[in-house]
């Protein structure tokens, strides 16, 4: 029966309805759609049965025309008739119109989960954690014509691959990444340093050891980015191993543009945004703003206890040096000594407490790479994080919006351009020439408005991510516990072995011994 209703006769308010009520990714609606129009209706129960009855669906979808053959079968009720295909033969050539409300007011009804399915994140720590883990380990420099020059070997877990990269191949990863996804968070690379000469100072091998921390954390919170880790350039950095994967990089971007080029809802953005979506990103924002000062509070405190930790292993080292030292003095005493001095066997003992107190030392070095390889480190990749969350934030405010407002206030030139044309004539090329041009700007300003809701789209996304890497919190505190367990168990183990020699140091003087 729906194939009998010619689209070309229907009227504007049933194809009002069904723009209003369809789905924004296809031509159809949703069968629990229609059934919520029904709802609104003042029809009685048994009367929608009739009607549900014909429903005419495919996988829970309705056809434009089918929605029009239902709408006609509700206005045929709403007038007292009987909702049946016969009577509705009767009228095909002039539909009714059924009372449905205003059009506008029915977008309610479309289906909420389909849509927060496209926004919302349905990810967890866990599953972000287990997409990839990827190690990077500095290799021998290579000498160049004038100076040395840093190479990393970068190997994927999922990938199961190793690969040699250079900073420089960083830089231009980070640079079509950015190009690539310039409405989510991607993380900033750690400064690049000419390095002069032959690494020898102990500052430019700290410097080349934290960058290569950095570029760690880069790489690893890229490749387990929802997007990103499933996006050809992640794929390319991470296994191509030709000579030059910087012209590979940048034709792979070539191939495909910016997101909002591929992404499939990239216009419809606006639709599946929440009407509060402004305040929400403020509320979020804010909140974000204040956990990332709490937790680089948090890795400066963890930063100084590391160093406590090397600087206590440097102390106990030096300490049992000073013993040995003192021990090995073989001088004799003096005659104004007392015959009964024990200090001849007392400096002997002493040289032997050395070899403790460098375990000491070995075990509080211990301490200290812990607690900057478990503690600082999951804070400082967090923190990276929340940095580019912020990067991002400035990028939409500065960026988009601003570009948004330079067209419009571009467009209202050329407006009074053209208005001041109309009233002092010019030449009719001229006047050609500018409503060309006002029709061009009117093209950018509409793509920019898509732009400026994709970007509040990824905005809102890159916004739970941030929530969904914050149980990272735990893992940070277990480490930190386990670490200073593990290290206080193993030094209380040496100095309860040290405690009884001491004894020996005194022979049978009671009295010399210290208290216990």
């Amino acid at each position: 029966m729906a194939g009998e209703i010619n689209e070309g006769s229907v009227p504007a308010y049933y194809r009002e309805v069904y723009e209003a009520i369809r789905c924004r990714t296809d031509e159809r609606v949703q069968v629990e759609v229609f059934q919520r129009l029904l709802q609104r209706t003042d029809i009685s129960k048994p009367v929608l049965g009739q009607i549900a009855e014909q429903v005419d669906s495919t996988d829970g979808f309705l056809s434009k025309l089918s929605l029009y053959k239902l709408l006609a079968l509700i206005a045929l009720a709403q007038q007292g008739k009987q909702p049946s295909p016969k009577l509705l033969e009767n009228c095909i050539q002039e539909l009714p119109k059924p009372q449905l409300g205003e059009p506008r007011e029915l977008n309610a009804l479309r289906m909420q989960p389909a849509q927060e399915d496209v926004l919302t994140m349905s990810q967890t720590l866990d599953k972000l954690l287990g997409r990839d883990t990827v190690q990077l380990e500095l290799i021998p420099e290579k000498k160049g014509l004038f100076l040395k020059h840093v190479e990393y070997q970068v190997t994927s877990q999922r990938f199961k691959i190793s690969v040699y990269r250079r900073y420089s191949d960083f830089d231009v990863f980070h640079e079509v990444l950015l190009q690539r996804f310039a409405y989510r968070v991607v993380p900033a690379l750690p400064p690049k340093r000419m390095l002069k000469g032959v690494l020898t100072s102990v500052s430019e091998r700290e410097f080349i050891e934290c960058r290569r921390r950095a570029l760690g954390r880069f790489i690893n919170l890229v490749a387990r980015h929802p997007f990103f880790s499933v996006d050809e350039l992640v794929k390319t950095f991470l296994t191509f191993s030709g000579s030059d994967v910087q012209s590979k990089l940048r034709d792979a971007y070539k191939k495909t543009g910016d997101e909002f080029m591929t992404n499939r809802i990239a216009t419809l953005a606006k639709e599946y945004l929440p009407a509060d979506i402004q305040a929400q990103f403020s509320t979020s924002r804010e909140l974000i703003r204040n956990i990332h000062n709490s937790f680089q509070k948090l890795r400066d405190r963890a930063e100084k206890m590391a160093e406590r930790s090397k600087e206590n292993a440097t102390d106990l080292l030096m300490f049992g040096r000073e013993l040995s030292t003192l021990g090995s003095d073989g001088s004799s005493l003096p005659s104004l000594a007392s015959s009964r001095s024990t200090w001849g066997t007392l400096r002997q003992s002493l040289k032997s407490l050395s070899v403790e107190f460098a375990v000491l030392s070995d075990k509080a070095a211990q301490q200290g790479r812990r607690e900057e390889d478990d503690v600082v480190e999951k804070l400082n990749i967090f923190l990276d994080l929340l940095q580019s969350y912020r990067d991002l934030c400035e990028r939409h405010e500065k960026g988009v919006l601003h570009e948004h407002q330079r067209a419009l206030h571009k467009y209202g030139m050329m407006k009074r351009q053209m208005m001041s044309a109309s009233v002092q004539p010019k030449e009719q090329a001229s006047v050609e020439q500018l409503e060309s041009r006002i029709v061009q700007q009117e093209n950018a300003i509409q793509t920019m408005e898509l732009r400026n809701y994709f970007s509040l789209f990824c905005l809102h996304q890159e916004t739970q991510l941030i929530f969904i890497y914050l149980p990272i919190t735990s893992h940070i505190l277990g480490a930190f516990v386990n670490s200073q367990v593990q290290g206080h168990r193993e030094m209380g183990a040496v100095w309860n072995e040290l405690q009884p020699k001491l004894g020996c140091l005194f022979g049978g003087n009671n009295e010399s011994k210290p208290p216990i």
